[in-house]
């Protein structure tokens, strides 16, 4: 009984996997062995291999393009491309590569170990596999040596379950450059002066070792790049010349590129074509101006956001605290005013400490782009709700006593709803830009933190300008009719102004978790709206704090797991074609008009430049039948490459509108407001057109 009560234990203990690898080859200097990723060869055609590689000290191999001198591995894989090996074909993938120097010449390749991953294919799914492979390696330190390696491994047939080495071969597929999505590395721009190419680049990280591989077809070898990194150390300029004469016939205008972009353990693989001589010259940097000029550009650009789509749903709250006042005292006016003002210059300078730190810890942060953060959103929505309801007299939160006896026991107006009413206006400003907004934004991003609060102080006394006209002339807001009867009416009518805003909001939401946890998120907050209006009727308070604190948890855990499980992708209209940076050179490069939009759900002022001025008339005709490329680049939600083009631009919101063309190549930017006379004309300039005459003089 003892023996059989430890075989059962034995056979129910969990037991490793065991190696599924071919027997090392090789010597101290290089070996090598073939490694699967399964234990079977499963149902499939998919058969995860790998071939690893040890290399001594001092030793290194190398890439598929080695360089100035060198050979990258060859592999033959014609003993297992029978019946009997069961292999359809296999392929190699290459870890992004380091730089090495001997003897005066650039060489690229590998040092210590590697490991490349390599995706093979069965004949016959189902059925075991054996696998033979020749490897030819060349290795160098100071004297180079081939090296010959044959490899054999068995892979039964059964379930493909993971092997001990699926990790290793996981590594190594991370260590393979692809998009910049995965790595933060994105080339912004191509400059070619005829003998050079100088790439400009960003990244998410800190740029500490950047380097840049070409391969192309006429297998011309460059030098490494010389590194120029910028001030911030997120961005730099890569410049690369070829090391010898070019071919004759070959120029490296229109040249095919394989780049390999690669900073530490990020790497990125870029496919483009170099452009012609200066064509893709950088777009020229903001302007430098001087710092009062920037002052002043604030201090226009908060005052005209006043008057931008974006504000307009706290219109509601701007009529009431004007007709709230109607007979009032001066002196009431002008305390209330001057509180809303404090409101909205405390929230920038909030926004100016949340941007400062954020730059300090490497952040790139934008205008606006809290509206990309469903948790943000959904805040606002319930913020909105609760204004709405106060507005129909549902519930209503007084100030403490001992606050209004210490402020003015004849003040009747809630000094905290003023100061709330400033802060829920500049929250609201702040998905779209203004006019003067992003030059101003533009210099304080692009100097330093002291710049960064001076610049959004101006904002915020620009945006607080009426408030304080107001303060200043009281009798304004005096000269209207005492609050009566004709308020009630106001207020409710504007608390459904609140409401379709909150609506607006929960269908920007929307866009970035599920529609269906949206919808349920707007319903409870229906929901608390109507426990309010059950507690006028006479519900108990405790039940209506129990009911009101269910509805936002439930909100809260179904907002989670949306945001985390359901996020859709960016849709763009059938119209327009989606956003992509290499399609965008390849299209400048290739002479074409291109016309690109950077939009999203929750700007309201791009909403209005695409309903007003790029889907009517002779703007719609040109963009959309006439050859031109039109391009749209959706923001809702957080997006890299993105960001970097706006701030390659000097940009850091939306809405952001620009046209390249053979005539204007590094692009001419459109002001954030459009008309169709500046569409029509930025279109002329970039494609070398004549004006038409039925729209040269308007």
């Amino acid at each position: 009984m003892l023996r059989t009560l430890l075989v059962l234990l034995i056979l129910l203990f969990p037991l490793p996997s065991y190696a599924m690898s071919s027997a090392w080859a090789g010597d101290a200097d290089a070996s090598a062995r073939l490694i699967s990723g399964v234990d079977g060869t499963g149902t499939g055609t998919a058969l995860p291999l790998g071939l690893e590689v040890k290399l001594g000290p001092e030793w290194h191999t190398y890439w598929r393009s080695p360089g100035e001198a060198g050979l990258p591995p060859r592999l033959d894989w014609s003993a297992s491309e029978t019946d009997a090996g069961n292999l359809q074909s296999a392929t190699m993938f290459y870890p992004a590569p380091a730089r090495y120097t001997a003897y005066g010449m650039e060489t690229i390749g590998y040092r210590n170990d590697v490991v490349f991953p390599i995706d093979g294919v069965l004949r016959k799914p189902g059925q075991a596999a054996h696998i033979a492979v020749g490897a030819d390696l060349l290795i160098c330190s100071s004297i180079c040596v081939p090296k010959h390696f044959d490899l054999t491994l068995d892979i039964p047939a059964g379930p493909a379950t993971p092997s001990a080495e699926a990790p290793l071969l996981q590594q190594a597929r991370a260590e393979v450059p692809d998009g910049a999505a995965r790595s933060g590395l994105l080339i912004r721009n191509i400059v070619n002066d005829g003998q050079s190419l100088s790439f400009s680049i960003t990244s998410r990280n800190p740029l500490t070792h950047p380097d840049i591989f070409i391969e192309d077809p006429d297998n011309i070898d460059f030098s490494a790049p010389a590194v120029k990194t910028g001030p911030n150390g997120m961005s730099a300029t890569l410049t690369v010349k070829p090391i010898d004469t070019l071919p004759p016939g070959v120029t490296l205008a229109g040249m095919k590129l394989t780049l390999t972009l690669v900073n530490d353990s990020h790497a990125s693989e870029i496919k483009t074509v170099a452009p012609p001589v200066s064509a893709a010259s950088p777009a020229p940097a903001p302007k430098t101006m001087p710092f009062w000029l920037a002052l002043l550009s604030a201090l226009i650009g908060g005052l005209i956001l006043n008057l931008m789509p974006c504000v307009l749903p706290v219109l509601s709250l701007k009529v009431l605290s004007v007709a709230n006042h109607g007979g009032g005292t001066p002196k009431l006016v002008r305390h209330s005013f001057l509180v809303t003002a404090a409101g909205i210059v405390f929230s920038f300078l909030v926004l100016a400490t949340g941007t400062a730190g954020l730059r300090h810890f490497g952040i790139a942060m934008g205008w606006g782009v809290q509206f990309q953060q469903p948790l943000f959103l959904m805040f606002l929505i319930l913020l909105l709700t609760f204004f709405a309801a106060n507005l129909w007299n549902l519930f209503e939160i007084p100030l403490p006593q001992w606050l209004v006896d210490r402020i003015d026991t004849s003040y009747h107006p809630k000094l905290a709803g003023d100061f709330v009413t400033g802060a829920f206006a500049t929250l609201l400003a702040t998905p779209c830009s203004a006019p003067f907004l992003g030059t101003a934004v533009g210099f304080a991003l692009a100097t330093g933190t002291p710049h960064i609060f001076a610049i959004f102080s101006a904002l915020g006394c620009g945006m607080a300008l009426p408030y304080l006209l107001v303060a200043l002339f009281p009798r304004t807001a005096t000269a209207l009719p005492k609050p009566g009867p004709w308020m009630v009416k106001l207020r409710v009518l504007l608390g459904f102004a609140l409401a379709l805003t909150a609506l607006w909001l929960t269908w920007v939401l929307a866009a970035q978790i599920s529609p269906a946890y949206a919808a349920v998120f707007g319903l409870l907050m229906a929901g608390v709206v109507i426990l309010f209006a059950l507690k006028k009727r006479g519900l108990k308070r405790g039940l209506i704090a129990l009911g009101i604190a269910e509805f936002c948890f439930v909100g809260l855990v179904l907002g989670f797991n949306g945001m985390t499980e359901h996020k859709p992708p960016p849709q763009t209209d059938r119209k327009w074609l989606a956003f992509n940076q290499m399609a965008l050179k390849a299209d400048i490069a290739e002479g074409k008009t291109v016309f690109l939009d950077v939009t999203a759900d929750w700007c309201l002022t791009c909403k209005a430049n695409m309903k007003f001025t790029l889907s009517r008339g002779e703007v719609a005709q040109r963009l959309f039948h006439s050859g031109i490329v039109a391009m749209q680049a959706d923001w809702t939600n957080p997006d890299p490459v993105i960001s970097d083009l706006l701030r390659h631009y000097g940009r850091y919101g939306i809405p952001f509108n620009a046209v390249f063309g053979p005539h204007a190549p590094q692009g001419i930017v459109l002001p954030e407001l459009l008309t169709p006379q500046l569409v029509l004309d930025a279109l002329d300039k970039a494609s070398g057109t004549k004006p038409k005459d039925d729209h040269a003089g308007n």
